[in-house]
């Protein structure tokens, strides 16, 4: 996402949520909260991805931020970091830091709203012919949030089914985010949109209720309002209705039970003691309707070192299911269960509740979804299950009743998917009756259909491969038309790919999707005559074959000469797949340029074992696969070094960080482009939600963890190895300076970008990785550094479309200077 502007690939994820939100999600795992990405592609049906897939939710106060981005009790000094004071976010001195390197910025690179591709990129954000993506709540209206030139922050609407399928429907606007007071918090000028959460009371449901949130400025943090569907007002907390409403922006977690309760994590107090340690929500509350939240009766608590902790509960084919979870790591929760009635649910509260909770006999790395009462169980490592001893492997999707997994009963499940060296199960969706598996085959899309007998409690797959495989470079997706997915068997299709446009289909997964009806269709948003794409694979340094995609053009000539930008991420078992990028295309295909998407590992495009192959002390292996994909371009002669460049965005900065300060890697590239990244890896697991990362990078506290850590950590790289600064040793003793273990090392011509407002991964990082290469690499080994932070945007960088413009705008400018793209 972060390098594909105009992609709008989030249409699997909100078709994701939309579908599931109801029964499942958007309260579910707490430890998606703290994925410092930005969005991932559904990994399948469960609550660590359909919380992920969520706009971000959990703990602490935006008013806070600031203070909390460095732990209260240490100073802004260190013997070993001269730039720690970088690390106020909000402190004078650091914003006028930001304001000087913006300004040369600019100053070297020009202004992007002077130029042609801030327009290009603009019009294609604002443009009227976006397929809007619009799911159906209740039985008549599909709800769509919309933003365009005349609505900046944005619109929340609906239509008719009947007037969607129009050429240009007749929406009317449910809440104008731009009709609203600003937000007062520090440096926000704007609301963002997180999102709904609904009122789901089963099959009897009015949908008449939803929680509204709300950032300020984009930051993960964020308020929450009840609304009213049918009024189209806020629910005033004061008036008759006695609305909830938690107008301070924070990290909250919170969903409706019954329709006079809700349950509720946050920074109660204010104080930061029902938080964890990685800042999320530590204490769940019950808060009845028209009690103030200090009333609030607590339900659930995790413990400190956890991730987060959460409670929810949902409604599902008739059945209604209670689950507590605590995310003990990224990877890892225990999951606490006990089944209800509608009528009990609705009758008495959480604290009330004599149910008791019992614990899930699931192994604590696996995933859990539900559908109707079978239990839908994803592994990440092979198991081999009780008594009946059948073995099941890592990436496999298991069902059974619920009932008989709570007695840690087997003998029944069976496996909708087992994956083979070059299958994974990518995404799922459901309606009424089915179950959709989204399945990679080296990162091409098939679809599978499974049909649940309610009666029988089985599953049968039904017709063959929907479609086969599609075309390399395309990709197709579903997901269901309504909000409440249990309501038919209806579907939204989506196709497209690198270069071709999105289309919308609505089908029915009772013929596997076999006939459709044409609903829509996004016009060429840039011109791909004459360019073509290819998928090869190079071989990384311990013989592992490394797919990547390529965008050129059919006529190019292979003599080094063609300036590439080689995007990759690399982490948290994120897929990166196909999908239309009307951005790329008018900010650098149009222009000449070349785009690689490297499928390498640490990502999920081979399951749990492709992903947990670059975890840890294995995370160097995702910088080999880099640098195998480099060198077979520069090899295939479709690039040099000078015309080559590297872009990566949040864990995909790490990796841009460790490409241009790695031995080989940094020969490899001519430039870069650095996107709200981690780079500190010793500071990080203190810095905001880092502490929650531990799982997927490993704990810098560790002596034994740091020691593989310093090895992948940028800033210290670049200090400590490449400008030989002094390092703190053993008993926090500051050592000597050393010389440098790669004294010809030159960085690449480099651009970091950030934003203020992010409260998923620190600014700090980006801040003092500059300040390091401005100040003490200086011109001779840095002679090209260009840093911009945006005053807003939180971990996407922007808040609105001129802001992501702007952006975009400024990337692709500065790679066309670095890389000699229009000379």
């Amino acid at each position: 996402f972060f390098s594909d502007p105009g992609r709008m690939h989030w249409k699997v994820a909100t078709s994701f949520i939309a579908a599931n939100a109801p029964r499942l999600a958007v309260e579910l795992r707490s430890a998606a909260a703290g994925r410092p990405h930005l969005i991932r592609a559904p990994a399948r049906i469960s609550t660590r991805t359909a919380a992920a897939m969520a706009p971000p939710d959990a703990a602490a106060a935006v008013d806070a931020a600031a203070a909390a981005a460095v732990p209260k009790a240490e100073p802004l000094t260190a013997p070993d970091d001269p730039h720690l004071w970088l690390e106020d976010v909000l402190g004078e001195k650091p914003l006028e830091w930001v304001e000087k390197v913006n300004r040369d910025c600019l100053a070297a690179v020009g202004d992007p709203k002077e130029t042609e591709s801030y327009a290009r990129i603009k019009s294609i954000l604002d443009s009227k012919d976006k397929i809007p993506h619009a799911y159906r709540i209740g039985n008549e209206y599909y709800y769509n949030f919309w933003q365009d030139d005349k609505h900046v922050q944005g619109i929340w609407r609906k239509t008719t089914l009947d007037s969607f399928k129009t050429k240009e429907p007749e929406w009317s606007t449910v809440l104008d985010l731009d009709a609203l007071p600003p937000p007062t918090t520090d440096t926000a000028k704007t609301w963002v949109w997180h999102g709904s959460t609904l009122l789901d009371e089963g099959p009897d449901s009015q949908w008449d209720r939803a929680l509204i949130r709300l950032s300020p400025g984009g930051s993960d943090a964020d308020t929450c309002r009840e609304f009213c569907l049918r009024t189209e007002q806020f629910v005033d907390p004061d008036g008759d209705d006695q609305g909830f409403a938690l107008p301070q922006p924070a990290k909250t977690r919170i969903s409706y039970r019954s329709r006079n309760e809700v349950l509720v994590g946050t920074d109660f107090g204010g104080d930061g003691s029902t938080l964890t340690d990685s800042g999320y929500p530590r204490v769940v509350k019950s808060w009845r309707r028209g009690t103030p939240i200090e009333e609030a009766v607590t339900v659930f608590e995790g413990e400190q070192s956890d991730i987060a902790a959460s409670q929810y509960s949902f409604h599902d084919r008739g059945f209604v299911h209670e689950l507590q979870v605590r995310s003990i790591t990224f990877y890892t929760s225990k999951y606490f269960y006990r089944a209800l009635t509608p009528d009990g649910i609705a009758g008495t509260t959480a604290d009330e509740e004599t149910t008791p909770f019992k614990e899930v006999p699931i192994p604590e790395d696996a995933e859990l979804g539900m559908f109707a009462d079978m239990v839908m169980i994803t592994l990440r490592s092979d198991f081999q299950a009780p008594v009946t001893g059948a073995t099941f492997k890592a990436g496999s999707l298991i069902t059974m009743p619920m009932t008989e997994l709570m007695e840690n009963d087997w003998s029944n499940a069976v496996a909708l998917f087992e994956p083979t060296p070059s299958r994974s199960l990518s995404s799922s969706s459901e309606t009424k009756d089915f179950m959709i598996l989204k399945i990679l085959e080296d990162v091409k899309t098939v679809l599978e259909f499974w049909k649940f007998d309610a009666e029988t409690k089985q599953w049968t797959k039904q017709g063959g491969d929907e479609g086969g495989v599609v075309p390399v470079g395309e990709d197709v997706s579903v997901g269901s038309h309504c909000r409440d997915s249990s309501s038919d068997n209806k579907l939204w299709l989506w196709r497209d790919g690198y270069l071709v446009p999105d289309t919308l289909e609505m089908a029915s997964a009772e013929d596997c999707c076999v006939a459709t009806e044409h609903i829509k269709a996004k016009p060429a948003m840039f011109n791909a005559d004459g360019l073509c794409v290819e998928q090869h694979f190079a071989t990384s340094a311990d013989g592992t074959r490394i797919p990547y995609f390529v965008m050129r053009r059919k006529d190019l000539v292979m003599d080094g000469s063609n300036p590439v930008l080689l995007d990759a991420y690399g982490g948290f078992e994120i897929s990166m797949l196909p999908g239309y990028s009307a951005g790329v295309g008018a900010g650098w295909l149009e222009r000449g340029g070349c785009k690689v998407i490297a499928n390498i590992r640490g990502g999920g495009e081979y399951g749990p074992e492709w992903h947990q192959a670059a975890l840890k002390e294995k995370r160097y292996k995702c910088f080999e696969d880099m640098e195998a994909v480099a060198q077979a371009l520069i090899e295939s002669k479709l690039t040099s070094p000078e015309k080559l460049a590297c872009i990566g965005g949040s864990n995909g900065g790490l990796l841009v960080g460790n490409l241009i300060t790695r031995p080989i890697a940094s020969t490899l590239f001519g430039a870069a482009v650095c996107q709200v990244p981690l780079l500190d890896m010793k500071r990080y697991s203190q810095l905001l939600a880092g502490a929650s990362w531990m799982g997927e990078y490993g704990d810098p506290e560790k002596p034994e963890e740091w020691k593989f850590l310093r090895k992948h950590s940028p800033y210290h790289l670049l200090r400590h190895d490449i400008l030989g600064k002094p390092e703190m040793g053993d008993g926090d003793v500051l050592g000597e300076a050393t010389e440098s273990t790669n004294p010809t090392w030159k960085a690449p011509k480099t651009l970091f970008t950030t934003s203020t407002r992010d409260d998923r991964v620190h600014p700090g990082h980006a801040r003092k990785m500059v300040a390091s290469l401005l100040e003490e690499a200086g011109k001779d080994k840095a002679p090209t550094v260009y840093y911009w932070e945006n005053t807003e945007g939180g971990h996407g960088g922007a808040a609105d479309n001129s802001q992501r413009s702007f952006m975009w705008a400024l990337t692709y400018n500065f790679l066309a200077q670095a890389l000699g793209l229009e000379e």
